[in-house]
């Protein structure tokens, strides 16, 4: 896909708004696709959407990361604690894409997840953003919250 053709954007953007969750669904991955700026903005209300479909907002956290635009940091940050696994987990791996270090202290939060993926999608982040707090021999394991009696 190549985002020279404003047709082709402006058909994935109404799919973006329309009821069908399964096309929003796809027009997330596709924008990510095409990339810009129209999509980087589309992407980053998909994600920032409290109301949209889980799916959609996961998918729009992946694709931001692999677009790697700095104004999807902060809306990033804010879907770490998204419901469901979806939209933390790709949020989390996009952060560490990015490269910026204001996603060090909510990726630290996120290792107390009670999921272990996302718990790992975070530590790997942390790794990719060259933090150095934690021990080598500290693992995900010495993470993990012990249960509840």
């Amino acid at each position: 896909m190549s985002d020279s053709d404003p047709k082709v954007i402006k058909q994935l953007l109404s799919d973006l708004r329309t009821f069908d969750k399964e096309k929003r669904r796809t027009a997330v991955m596709k924008l990510g696709m095409v990339g810009g700026e129209e999509a980087v903005r589309a992407l980053i209300m998909a994600v920032k959407n409290h109301h949209e479909d889980l799916i959609v907002r996961g998918r729009a956290a992946l694709m931001l990361g692999k677009l790697g635009d700095p104004r999807a940091v902060q809306p990033l940050i804010q879907a770490l604690d998204a419901p469901g696994l979806q939209t933390p987990l790709n949020a989390a791996q996009a952060l560490g894409k990015l490269g910026d270090p204001r996603a060090i202290q909510p990726l630290l939060t996120l290792l107390h997840s009670g999921n272990e993926k996302v718990r790992e999608a975070a530590l790997e982040s942390l790794k990719r953003l060259g933090y150095k707090g934690m021990e080598p021999a500290q693992t995900i394991e010495q993470l993990t919250p012990e249960p509840e009696a």
